[in-house]
This record gives structure tokens, C-alpha cells and sequence, in this order.
């Protein structure tokens, strides 16, 4: 998929905030699909293929937060949720349901323009552009190139954003990523975000990935400064 042309599925039931978003996208050349509410969305999915969603929360019928569960529970496709408010409630439940980025109403074309060329340059590169392809630790395994994880014996799901946070701490096992360093590796840019974002990803990862999310094996606080990855080298522990 080339940046140009790949096909974004627009969910807003606002049809000003439909003009105004999706033109300057057929402007850079993508082709931008327009659903007006949240069973047309599900359903124009269905249909088609999509390479990116931008998703209101708020709309009749079905809302933003309930088609996110139900796209993720499909297909790992990049999904940007567009709230109304700045409400932190908002934001952590789509994060936590698979979303992979948010933008709080109202916002400039120009930041718009760059979280969606932003997600969609990282589709495009994933799985590349780091030497270790597969990665093993204790009883985690991932294999980049099919972006797959699996511990403990068994397959875990995990949306494009926690794949890309988790490969990046694990291929430097015991290094400490500030959020800010994280927000970059994944994004591209913090520019526009909140750190936060990345305290929301990795307490998700360790719901799926560690016996015990509040004593983890592989993902460490380290408390004032960020997040590592465990080193077998050494003795770990949280904190």
C-alpha cells in the first residue's frame, strides 16, 4: 500500500465535519469513504477494505466506542478516534478497546493531516527497519515479520499500536524509554500528544501478556522516568 493511495473510511455523523476532514484527504490523494453514523460504518466495513479509520465517539445508532470494539474484534486495522471534549474517560476507554490514536475536537486540518499520514507511514513500515526479526524472553517469543506474540504457549492478540510499543522495549531489553522517546518510536512525533497515551498501552499490554499485571515479568516501571523491557541478564523487579 503506497501512502497515496490508500482507501480511510470517515465515521462522523456531522456532515460539516465530513467536508472538512475529508477534503484535504482526496487532496493528498487518498480515497475517502464517508459513514454517517455507526451501522452504516459497520456495515460499509464489512464490504470493503480499508488501509485506515478516523472514528467519532459520539454518533446515533451505534457509537464511536462500540464500533472500535467491534472492528477490533476483526481486523487490526489503524483506527483514530475524534472526540468532542477533552474527556479523559473518552480517550482511555478507546485506547483501551484497540484504538490506536485520538484527536480532541477542535482541532487544525494540519494536526489531522499528520496523525493519518502518521499511521498510515507506519502500517507501511511495519515489520521492518530493526535487525532482530524474532525476539525471545522467558516464555514470550515475537516474530516481527508476521507480527505475532505469543506467551506462555499461547497466541496474544494485540492492536498495531502494542505491538509496536512491546518490539520496541524488547529488542532493548533492560534500556528505559521515557514516554516521550516512546511517543516518537511509535508515532513518528509527540508533538500533538498526550504521554499519558503510552501508560494507557502499557497497562493494556500487561493485562494480556503477564500472569500477574501488577507483579510483571517482561514490562517495568521505572517509577519518574518511563517504562523497560526485561533483561534476562539480571535479576528483574518492578519499581
Amino acid at each position: 500500500m503506497g501512502e497515496a493511495s490508500a482507501r480511510i473510511l470517515l465515521v462522523d455523523d456531522e456532515e460539516a465535519i465530513q467536508t472538512l476532514l475529508a477534503y484535504p484527504l482526496r487532496k493528498e490523494g487518498y480515497e475517502v469513504v464517508v459513514a454517517r453514523d455507526g451501522r452504516e460504518a459497520l456495515d460499509t466495513f464489512a464490504a470493503q477494505r480499508f488501509d485506515l479509520v478516523v472514528l467519532d465517539v459520539m454518533m446515533p445508532r451505534v457509537d464511536g466506542i462500540e464500533v472500535c470494539r467491534r472492528l477490533r474484534s476483526r481486523s487490526q486495522v489503524p483506527i483514530i478516534m475524534l472526540t468532542a471534549r477533552d474527556d479523559e474517560v473518552d480517550k482511555v476507554l478507546g485506547l483501551e478497546i484497540g484504538a490506536d490514536d485520538y484527536i480532541t475536537k477542535p482541532f487544525s486540518v494540519r494536526e489531522f493531516r499528520s496523525r493519518v499520514k502518521a499511521a498510515l507511514r507506519r502500517t507501511r513500515m511495519s515489520g521492518g527497519g530493526l535487525d532482530e526479526e524474532e525476539i525471545e524472553s522467558g516464555e514470550m517469543a515475537i516474530d516481527r515479520s508476521r507480527r505475532q506474540v505469543v506467551v506462555r504457549g499461547d497466541r496474544v492478540v494485540l492492536t498495531y499500536v502494542e505491538f509496536e510499543i512491546l518490539t520496541a522495549l524488547a529488542t532493548s531489553p533492560g534500556r528505559v524509554f521515557d514516554r516521550d522517546t516512546l511517543l516518537e518510536r511509535v508515532w513518528g512525533d509527540s508533538a500533538y500528544r498526550d504521554p499519558r497515551t503510552i501508560d494507557v498501552h502499557i497497562r493494556h499490554l500487561r493485562e494480556k501478556i503477564e500472569l500477574d499485571a501488577k507483579q510483571p515479568e517482561y514490562l517495568f516501571t521505572v517509577r519518574g522516568v518511563g517504562y523497560r523491557f526485561r533483561d534476562d541478564g539480571s535479576l528483574e523487579r518492578d519499581g
